[in-house]
């Protein structure tokens, strides 16, 4: 064959977005770079015409069959390269498409034991991996016997979380018997409220364990057929002690001791193993004491929120560009040891009601070390804090040439911002 273009065909990916998604710039920026085509699977409209008013798919990540079967369809036209999830959402769907189309992508059975906290703590367990006692409470227990039960197993003090909500939604930690009729009610009220919103977004009960004390840290990485590379150590320098356990800064690189980080990473492939997880991104949280080193989470994922942001300051590539390049079967690459410290402070909600405005952003940007700061809820927007709630109001970056440099830069930034918030205003008012 002579003439015409020779070029190879332009690879494609279908990226689950879900209409809460922070990410889908970052990830649609990162395709434009490596010259990929997108379409975009979301469960909302509005969500399709803004990211890809050409090329997107309306699927419900909660219809798999259905949805996995317009996926097929499309590719019988359009085929795809690789199938990403943005976040938790679309993580089942991820799985379900990939072994339908044989692209790279975990098992629905592993992402299924990863995704749901009762089967995660389950594999820990047989698998021999550190894990909390705990127990699975359904939603219409009686909160009193639930309380009393309580002391016995996991004990007090303990957490009480919903199955598979993330972003610390309805995570709640109660010491006492006499208040943990009324936690319980609360995060009962929370799982059915989601499911209000998202029908079927969390199985129906509510995961008792026993807490864990110690510092907490988050490993990212990727799987590559089971191999995991560790791509950072995150430390989060801020204590997270309950009873509501809302995030607020990471920094890398870790300041733990080598052999404390190699103790992470192996607990992290232990747990990988044990849930059957297998190709792609990996989000691990785990907690560190005088026991050991507990998977608290590992997520078949990237960081949420804009927190991902965090690795261009460290190099030359960022988080969503080696997922792709992962999903695509293209050549990862090399890890870049001696970059900058660097970290993300996630602005946390102070309380309920309607965001007047942010004050002080510019007097924040000033601080030296920091590189960015950015309010994710416009003005007018409605706030909810932790536990109801599940969004950030916003993110500090900073770099710097220590990570205590970068704490101290992300704490000073946040001590120069003036959050007005006003009361909501009620229907038919």
């Amino acid at each position: 064959m002579t003439g015409g273009d020779r070029r190879a065909p332009q690879r494609r990916v279908l990226l689950l977005i879900a209409s809460s998604s922070y990410k889908a710039e970052d990830f649609l920026d990162a395709a434009s770079t490596l010259g990929v085509a997108v379409t975009v699977g979301s469960d909302q409209e509005q969500t399709l015409a803004e990211l890809a008013p050409g090329s997107s798919l309306r699927i419900d990540f909660q219809q798999l069959d259905r949805s996995v079967a317009r996926v097929v369809e499309l590719h019988a036209e359009f085929p795809f390269d690789g199938v990403v999830a943005a976040e938790d959402e679309g993580v089942q769907l991820a799985a379900a498409v990939g072994e339908a189309l044989g692209l790279r992508q975990n098992r629905p059975e592993a992402a299924a034991r990863a995704r749901r906290k009762d089967l995660f703590r389950e594999c820990l367990r047989e698998a021999g991996v550190p894990c909390p006692e705990f127990r699975v409470f359904p939603l219409d227990a009686d909160p009193i016997e639930v309380a009393a039960a309580l002391s016995d197993s996991p004990g007090l003090p303990c957490v009480l979380k919903p199955i598979a909500l993330s972003a610390s939604r309805g995570v709640i930690r109660t010491d006492r018997r006499d208040e943990a009729a009324d936690v319980y009610r609360r995060v009962v009220g929370i799982v059915e409220a989601a499911n209000e919103e998202n029908p079927g977004a969390t199985p129906p009960g509510v995961l008792a364990e026993e807490y864990i004390p110690g510092e907490e840290v988050a490993l990212e990485g990727i799987l590559r057929d089971g191999m995991l590379e560790p791509l950072a150590l995150l430390d989060k320098p801020d204590p997270l002690e309950g009873p509501f356990f809302e995030e607020t800064a990471f920094v890398t690189p870790s300041r733990h001791a080598p052999e404390v980080q190699s103790a992470i990473v192996a607990a992290v492939e232990r747990t990988v193993e044990a849930l059957g997880l297998r190709e792609g991104p990996v989000h691990a949280e785990l907690r560190i004491n005088g026991d050991g080193v507990w998977p608290l989470e590992v997520a078949p994922r990237t960081i949420g929120g804009l927190c991902a942001r965090l690795f261009r300051y460290r190099s030359r590539y960022s988080l969503e560009e080696v997922v792709l390049r992962h999903a695509l079967d293209l050549e990862l690459p090399e890890a870049e040891p001696g970059a900058a410290a660097a970290g993300v402070l996630m602005l946390p909600i102070p309380r309920a009601g309607v965001l007047r405005r942010v004050v002080g952003q510019e007097a924040a940007r000033a601080v030296t070390e920091i590189e960015d700061v950015v309010i994710s809820i416009h003005p007018g927007g409605e706030v909810v804090p932790l536990p109801e709630g599940h969004r950030y109001l916003g993110f500090v970056f900073a770099r710097g040439e220590s990570p205590g440099d970068v704490v101290g830069a992300l704490h000073e930034a946040q001590e120069r911002l003036e959050i007005e918030i006003g009361a909501t205003v009620s229907a038919g008012a």
